[in-house]
């Protein structure tokens, strides 16, 4: 069935939701828009009502990054040489965090999977775990609503970065 809820943005929310089967024991859904349309919104929203994981890819990236973890490292050298990190090493990370969190009631993944073998390995990573993917969120925004809100961001952020330095 298809809900479509109205969010304090005026954007339209279009959750799909997939039927739950009786011997999955966790809410594990996968999130996706465009940037702007309100995943982290909306992430903190389901962290709050279901008290499950929030993964986001970016966070992952940033966190391994900074740390220079061992698959923080090949991200950046990837990155370095203008090429796009492999998904074995995306795939890693995220792995490395879901059994960072054994006691997890579920998990939101937030830009996660981008690509098939992603979505495939995915699926392959939960099914070892006894568990699948229960529901897909897909955030649905006019595209010059995402503009007036990609825009307020950048500005956001300059203005952090100018009281930064003073």
């Amino acid at each position: 069935m298809n809900f479509i809820l109205k969010t304090k943005f005026f954007s339209w929310l279009n959750i799909i939701f997939t039927p739950h089967r009786s011997k999955i024991k966790m809410l594990n859904l996968i999130l996706f828009g465009p940037p702007g349309s309100g995943k982290g919104t909306q992430a903190e929203l389901l962290i709050k009502k279901y008290g499950i994981l929030h993964i986001s890819t970016g966070d992952l990236f940033r966190y391994e990054m900074s740390n220079n973890t061992e698959l923080g490292l090949k991200a950046k050298a990837y990155m370095a040489k203008g090429e796009l990190v492999p998904d074995s090493v995306t795939i890693g990370m995220l792995k490395n965090k879901v059994d960072a969190n054994p006691t997890a009631k579920g998990i939101i993944f937030d830009g996660f999977p981008r690509t098939i073998a992603q979505a495939e390995a995915l699926d392959d990573f939960l099914k070892d775990k006894g568990t699948e993917v229960t529901t897909l969120v897909a955030l649905d925004v006019p595209e010059d609503e995402l503009v007036i809100r990609l825009l307020k961001e950048v500005s956001h952020r300059a203005e952090q970065m100018i009281m930064m330095k003073q």
